[in-house]
């Protein structure tokens, strides 16, 4: 967020006009968040708990010899360490927890009360992904992904890495414990509520087949997997908890309307049987990601009224579903003008005044899409506030960096009285869900070939590493080198795009082709410094060079516009390819 040039430059040491900067910027959040009665907090010399009203109470001295207190008493909730120099202090603000962790030397030490570190409260949830975010193809890949799922459940898995020349393991952490206001003990969670997305409906597998030898619904297996992974935690039997409601959360993509919700729902109902769990402890997440499932939400909340823990917008799968479904209707504009079409506003809108309506608000998660550049974090911060402002009480980001800093945003915009404002009119018409994003003028040949090549980059960039190394979900750089967060999702409208095109001669077959060799050389020189990037550019073709053509040129007769088909098929072949090899 802070400029990396001139004075504030990132380098090998510490730069203290840098670690000056972050400082000010946190203590300016504070002064906004958790202010005190007539003292900034870089006035602050120390702070003390003192006994006062038969409760305790967070006193600050500033550098002048004052005793000032919280303008919100409320807003302390707790501390660590002795009463005349805590070591931690809890604050809360808008629901989300603040830590100031305390103890010289800080990294700016010319913060006299030694304030330390300021630790946020984020990814307060967080999914646990099965679908679009793995490329798991078969039985080893979903065991694996079964695997993580219990060792995270378990409170056990842990995670091995090297950075800096030094070897770190990271763990999950504990729970943490505080002294409250009333001087009892209490403790907050360590860890994030772990929510599980389980695949499609439209998905099979052969790693379980039927009497007949037929592959089953994989989302049959996945939730059988999920809740008998879950089941030591839903019993007791783990020193670490996940849900503190004893709940299992499931959020379900690519549902198609009231009819697959209410399937959906009587799946996880015969599971709970199965597994001898309390009814409607398997909570559902919908993700409105499919036009069907958008025009009806509403009949979609009610199929899912007993269970339902969360709804949100999935920008990206939703415009590869809006490209597809209108398919043969006309050639689809931009798809840099998608977000200000008219269906796209009237989705956002829509899908948090219904949920409102169906009274989610502070009973369920109403959720917003990505932020897609893992890097971008100062354009992060001035866009995605929109989304809190909106009423969304929660919204997808791509790192932990970005899940600290967005925090921040709830910080600033009240959610529940937004939502309350909110609930007081209604703000999107249905009707225009059904506008269909055509393209209404004609482009110009330069606009063409620079937005089918934008197109065709992102696919090899992407699909390369699916089909060669079994990376479901990574930062790829675009055609101007921008780091982006690519998955299935984003792969579908990419390729749904130039399928359109196609469709409608926007762009020819041979123009389609032309480019996608000019992007193989591109993404190889993107690559370049990888050894084990396998060049698309190179003859004969790839696996993964043939994959992309085939999800462009078969996209249109492609169901829904889903990539998992060619995918998995091509991802299969290679393993095999590189088992014999190794044989």
């Amino acid at each position: 967020m802070i400029p990396d040039t001139g004075a504030t430059a990132r380098g090998d040491g510490y730069n203290a006009e840098r670690g000056a900067d972050v400082v000010k910027m946190c203590l300016g959040w504070l002064d906004q968040f958790v202010p005190w009665q007539g003292a900034a907090w870089c006035d602050v010399h120390t702070v003390t708990i003192s006994p006062e009203e038969a409760q305790l109470c967070l006193v600050a001295t500033t550098n002048t010899g004052r005793e000032v207190r919280l303008t919100s008493k409320e807003k302390f909730v707790g501390f660590r360490g002795p009463e005349n120099k805590p070591t931690a202090v809890l604050l809360a603000n808008n629901g989300l927890h603040i830590e100031l962790v305390f103890g010289a030397p800080g990294v700016d030490r010319t913060f006299a009360a030694g304030l330390r570190d300021v630790i946020m409260e984020a990814a307060v949830t967080t999914i646990a992904d099965f679908e679009d975010s793995v490329a798991a193809v078969d039985a080893d890949d979903k065991s694996l992904v079964y695997k993580n799922w219990s060792e995270l459940i378990r409170g056990r898995l842990c995670a091995s890495f090297e950075k800096n020349g030094q070897r770190l393991l990271r763990r999950l952490n504990a729970d943490r414990a505080y002294t409250g206001r009333d001087g009892e003990t209490f403790s907050v969670a360590g860890r994030s509520l772990l929510l599980a997305r389980n695949v499609g409906l439209h998905m099979y597998t052969d790693d379980v087949r039927t009497p007949e030898g037929k592959p089953i619904p994989e989302g049959f297996l996945d939730i059988m997997a999920t809740a008998l992974g879950a089941l030591p935690e839903l019993t007791g039997r783990t020193s670490l908890r996940n849900s503190r409601a004893g709940n299992l959360y499931v959020v379900k993509p690519k549902l198609h309307g009231p009819e697959e919700v209410a399937f959906t729902v009587r799946l996880f109902a015969m599971v709970e049987e199965a597994f001898d769990l309390p009814s409607h402890s398997i909570k559902l997440g919908i993700m409105d990601e499919e036009r069907r499932t958008s025009i009806n939400l509403p009949a979609c909340i009610k199929a899912a009224q007993d269970r339902l823990a969360f709804i949100n917008t999935g920008f990206l799968d939703r415009t590869g579903d809006e490209i597809h479904s209108v398919m043969e209707a006309g050639a689809v504009m931009r798809k840099a003008d998608m977000k200000t079409a008219p269906w796209f506003l009237a989705y956002e809108t829509w899908n948090v005044d219904v949920g409102l309506r169906a009274g989610l608000g502070g009973r369920a998660q109403i959720g917003k899409g990505m932020w897609a550049m893992p890097d971008a974090m100062a354009a992060m911060m001035s866009a995605k506030q929109a989304h809190p402002e909106a009423g969304a009480s929660t919204a997808w980001v791509p790192s932990p960096t970005a899940a600290t800093l967005h925090a921040i945003h709830y910080h600033c915009v009240d959610v529940a009285a937004k939502q309350k404002q909110i609930c007081q009119g209604s703000r999107a018409f249905p009707q225009q869900l059904l506008h269909p994003p055509l393209l209404m003028a004609s482009l110009a040949p330069d606009q063409v070939t620079r937005d089918l090549e934008a197109n065709c980059q992102a696919i090899l960039g992407y699909v390369s590493r699916w089909i060669e190394h079994g990376v479901g979900c990574s930062k790829i750089p675009d055609a101007q080198g921008v780091g982006l967060m690519e998955d299935r999702a984003t792969l579908r409208i990419s390729s749904q795009h130039i399928a359109n095109w196609l469709h409608h001669n926007i762009v020819t077959r041979d123009q389609v082709l032309n480019a996608f060799d000019r992007m193989a050389r591109v993404v190889d020189q993107q690559n370049q410094g990888d050894k084990t990037h396998a060049r698309l550019s190179s003859q004969p073709r790839t696996a993964a060079f043939l994959a992309a053509i085939e999800l462009v040129t078969n996209g249109r007769a492609a169901a829904n516009g889903y990539t998992e088909p060619v995918l998995h098929r091509w991802r299969r072949l290679r393993k095999q390819e590189k088992g014999s090899a190794c044989a």
